[in-house]
């Protein structure tokens, strides 16, 4: 993990240093200017300022999700620094959290296991803050954000002021909101209702359910499904270690396909002779696709490494790692050569999940 105290030296300095400094990918060159918030009143106070000096903006929390190009960023990056979370209404079932954007994810959820509330238990071991979770409706083994997100404060900098949006406001899709890939909102802080509860949710994903040892439907207590959610993500090079190459990465670069029927039954057939392709319908008649399949089928398996010495994690398909302090052009055109990989053999087009700053795939 990145050093908060040295991030904060550096964001204080007066020549900002490279956005690799703050990036699990370890990758980015430096922005223009680089301001340090801590508090909310900071954050909105950030975004005004640069909107004076006619500056882009970019907000960078955990920057597990980012991928910045070699140039960095011309503008002002605004490095999120807000802590905690209180509980804002709570009955005999429910409590609601207000969480600040800038409170690290993981500690958030350890922090809901221990007090035995449950509803986030399946997202342990995700890196990043928890004001970036509404923007990308982070998912993982069988929970979403969306599911425990009661609203969203934010700052619009159409309107100037600050808002609080309800879950329908913010228009929840399949790793998407109104927030993703628009720069009118910044994330001040998250509500979350969550159960009280010392069971999990009821276990969805089959990989789960066979690692607890329990069938779909059925709840464990919280404190096992959160370890072994940790360590299915570490063997898959998802949680961040120093130590591991394979977890200087964004974690799954690539959403999972989303086919009509017509779609994927032309996958079906084009899959001849390597099997039918891992696939979830969904109630509207979609199929989503694995897209770590699609990859590995089109030959591009664990461990593959690029030209430019960006790779393929070791331990999970769907990971590209920036394994030898490489570049985010080496990065970039290792996806590509991954994303018209697959659309040759297979003919479906692979989508980034990470937002892509000053770079293009």
């Amino acid at each position: 993990m990145p050093d908060v105290s040295a991030q904060t030296a550096a964001a204080d300095s007066a020549e900002p240093a490279p956005l690799a400094n703050y990036t699990t990918l370890r990758l980015g060159g430096p922005p223009r200017r680089l301001v340090l918030a801590e508090e909310t009143g900071e954050i909105v106070q950030g975004v005004r300022e640069a909107e004076l000096f006619g500056q882009p903006v970019l907000i960078l929390a955990g920057g597990s999700n980012l991928v910045i190009g070699d140039d960095g960023f011309p503008g002002t990056v605004i490095l999120i620094r807000s802590r905690g979370y209180r509980v804002v209404a709570q009955d005999d079932r429910t409590v609601t959290l207000r969480v600040e954007a800038g409170e690290p994810w993981d500690d958030l959820v350890a922090a809901t296991v221990e007090n035995g509330w449950s509803g986030l238990e399946c997202l342990s071991g995700i890196p990043g803050s928890a004001g970036a979770t509404p923007i990308q409706n982070v998912g993982a083994y069988g929970q979403e954000v969306a599911e425990t997100v009661a609203g969203v404060e934010a700052y619009d900098r159409v309107a100037d002021e600050v808002v609080r949006l309800t879950p329908q406001e913010c228009a929840f899709a399949y790793r998407s909101s109104i927030f993703r890939h628009s720069d009118r909102w910044t994330v001040l802080s998250v509500d979350f209702t969550l159960q009280r509860s010392p069971l999990s949710t009821p276990v969805r994903y089959a990989e789960l359910a066979r690692a607890l040892g329990v069938g779909i439907g059925d709840h464990v207590p919280l404190a096992q499904a959160r370890a072994t959610v940790r360590a299915l993500r570490a063997g898959k090079g998802m949680v961040l270690d120093p130590a591991d190459p394979d977890t200087r990465s964004v974690g799954s670069f690539f959403t999972n396909p989303v086919l009509d029927v017509a779609a994927y039954d032309r996958l079906v057939e084009r899959s001849d002779g390597l099997g039918e392709p891992p696939s979830w319908p969904t109630p509207s008649g979609v199929v989503k696709v694995s897209a770590a399949w699609l990859i590995d089928k089109a030959g591009f398996g664990k461990g593959y490494r690029g030209a430019g010495g960006a790779a393929i994690s070791s331990k999970h398909t769907l990971a590209l790692t920036n394994p030898d302090s490489g570049t985010t052009a080496a990065l970039i055109d290792l996806a590509r050569e991954i994303r018209d990989g697959v659309h040759d053999r297979f003919g479906v087009t692979l989508h980034p999940e990470p937002v892509l700053v000053n770079c293009t795939l």
